[in-house]
């Protein structure tokens, strides 16, 4: 049976296969958890009084410039879990995702960014997908189902070595056929050319559900930021989408700008299972010139679901004199979270590390 997640399914008893990937158990065999030699753990030093099954390995390093294939998994199954964290620039380690025979990504996201922490600095996030937890432990809990194969990479683009720590836990179970698969892709603008729109995602071809979306977002402008509105092509709209929303902190599930409704002097962080403003990051007095924000809203009871393709954008509104709109030119980055049929459509091509650094 597919092994489906939440409260109301603990009770039942089921015969899917509980497995789990970690550097001291590269593919999830059965009772070969912490069997690593101790001569070929990065942890030998550390385990060196102790030896074989005493932590030899419980991270690995990647080496400047290369990639690491974190998990390859023969299925069916699903992927429940996903715990990570990381040493580095969190941009620059790229995250990606391979479902079943595909040579095309299916998720492609700077780590961080796919973890809602686009600004490279720890913030708090407690919700239903995601969960981002002292001191910089990544969290993830998207289903990720898949029928014949799964294969999880990391991409080290820094000039540096990179120490990760990763759990990731799935279940060997029978997927049903409506079962679609996982999808996230990143994009960033800086800035945002005027009177230009933001597009979060587009190109997205089949049959699916739009699940979420991050975005990380630097202001360029003093004044408040988020008047415009995100809108959901989906099938066969074209000038105009089916779904418009009313303004930026109202997609994200705040008003009047974010504000505290008590002083109107700052703005308040907020952490929720559907939707946040978990990260402000705020201006001082030398180096650090421009407010920057982190925010999420997971469709995960209210799925937008297409038959054929999407497109999501927003725009990026401010105000100026004469009490009229102001066409922003910010730094926006964002990540787009789905679900559809496959093959996928390919992603553009991720700029490289120099244009996706945060200055």
């Amino acid at each position: 049976m597919f092994l489906e997640n939440g409260l109301s399914n603990l009770s039942r008893l089921s015969d899917a296969k509980t497995r789990s990937i970690s550097p001291e158990n590269y593919t999830g065999a059965v009772g070969q958890g912490g069997s690593i030699a101790l001569e070929d753990g990065f942890a030998k030093i550390a385990a060196r009084d102790l030896g074989k099954g005493w932590k030899v390995n419980p991270f690995i390093e990647i080496e400047a410039g290369k990639t690491w294939e974190i998990a390859d998994i023969e299925g069916p199954g699903v992927i429940q879990h996903i715990w990570i964290t990381p040493t580095g620039n969190w941009r620059n380690t790229i995250l990606r995702m391979y479902w079943d025979d595909s040579e095309t990504p299916s998720v492609e996201a700077p780590l961080g960014d796919f973890f809602c922490s686009g600004w490279g600095e720890y913030s708090q996030l407690s919700s239903l997908a995601v969960c981002v937890n002292p001191g910089s432990a990544f969290n993830c809990y998207w289903s990720m189902p898949f029928r014949k194969r799964a294969r999880i990479t990391l991409e080290n683009r820094d000039t540096e070595m990179v120490v990760m720590y990763y759990q990731i836990s799935y279940s060997l179970c029978e997927v049903p056929e409506d079962a679609a698969y996982f999808h996230a892709q990143f994009r960033r603008v800086n800035p945002l050319p005027y009177k230009d729109v933001y597009t979060i995602v587009d190109g997205i071809e089949g049959k699916g559900h739009y699940v979420g979306t991050y975005m990380a977002w630097g202001v360029n402008n003093s004044g408040w930021w988020g008047e415009g509105e995100i809108k959901f092509y989906m099938d066969d709209d074209k000038e105009y989408p089916t779904i418009c929303g009313t303004g930026t902190e109202d997609y994200f599930c705040g008003s009047y700008n974010f504000e505290d409704p008590r002083t109107h002097k700052n703005y308040v962080e907020f952490t929720t299972p559907y939707a946040g403003l978990h990260q402000v990051l705020t201006p001082d007095t030398l180096y650090r010139s421009q407010f920057r924000f982190g925010m999420y809203r997971w469709h995960i009871t209210d799925p937008i679901r297409f038959e054929k393709r999407l497109k999501v954008t927003i725009q990026a509104l401010g105000w100026q004199s004469g009490h009229r709109y102001l066409p922003l030119q910010d730094d926006i980055a964002s990540v787009a979270f789905w679900y559809q049929t496959i093959p996928t459509a390919p992603f553009p091509e991720l700029p490289d590390k120099d244009y996706l650094e945060v200055h």
